[in-house]
């Protein structure tokens, strides 16, 4: 079974494609609160579009056909990598902070939804020093890789002529995944509109304890058990039994 480098390099592109679109929220965020440095997120952004719609323009037939599972690997392997060392750059950009290493592990930490924190700790600003936007972007990376950017991508790569079958089976592995992927990009857009409806639910029931923008970046943070806040003190800050 031989690894299809074309194929592989192309979904990763895709990927880096959505996340140039998903980077236009922080952005708008940080224009929304008039902080000067919207503008990380908006050449990040770019960078982001031109870089994933070049691997679509430039892929091949080799790229077209039906991933096989060692190619699932080896994209689920490398798209925590490779976004996260995107997603990284807006905090060296707007010197939020000063380590590109230190960017790396927090932005990796919010995709892997591990929900470690190099914020407070280190000579880094604490958590509620920095901008809202890249609080917002801390929360967003955690919430997208809650369910799964792959999986994301498996509802769009249809569209693009690559199939996505081994790509799910390499996300979720086991019994069940043999289940679902007969119409796996199917799956992938219930499962998404599903974690869209909970996450909009939490949002509504934290609203009267909660400013709106607190409400989304901790509606996102717990749907995907990741666990970053707003807050230095996290949600003990609100003193609240309802919050907890």
């Amino acid at each position: 079974m031989v690894l299809n480098i074309r194929a592989v390099l192309t979904t990763l592109g895709i990927l880096v494609l959505f996340l140039g679109v998903a980077l236009l929220a922080p952005m708008a965020v940080g224009l929304f609160y008039g902080e000067p440095v919207w503008w990380t997120f908006g050449v990040t952004a770019a960078a982001s579009l031109v870089i994933g719609g070049a691997s679509i323009a430039l892929r091949g037939n080799a790229s077209k056909r039906e991933l096989n599972i060692r190619d699932g690997f080896a994209i689920v392997a490398l798209a925590w990598v490779v976004l996260s060392l995107v997603g990284a750059v807006p905090f060296v950009l707007g010197g939020v902070l000063d380590s590109y290493t230190d960017a790396f592990f927090e932005t990796i930490s919010g995709f892997t939804t591990t929900g470690a924190t190099i914020l407070g700790g280190g000579g880094n600003p604490a958590i509620e020093d920095i901008p809202r936007s890249f609080l917002f972007w801390r929360s967003l990376a955690h919430w997208m890789g809650g369910m799964g950017i792959i999986v994301l991508t498996l509802a769009i790569l249809p569209l693009l002529g690559v199939g996505g079958m081994q790509l799910f089976k390499a996300e979720v592995p086991g019994p069940s995944a043999d289940k679902l992927t007969p119409r796996v990009q199917e799956t992938a857009k219930r499962l998404w509109m599903i974690y869209v409806g909970f996450t909009v639910v939490q949002v509504l029931l934290l609203l009267p304890v909660m400013d709106l923008f607190d409400s989304v970046n901790h509606a996102f943070a717990t749907m995907a058990t990741g666990g970053f806040s707003t807050k230095n003190n996290s949600v003990g800050q609100f003193d609240s039994a309802y919050v907890d």
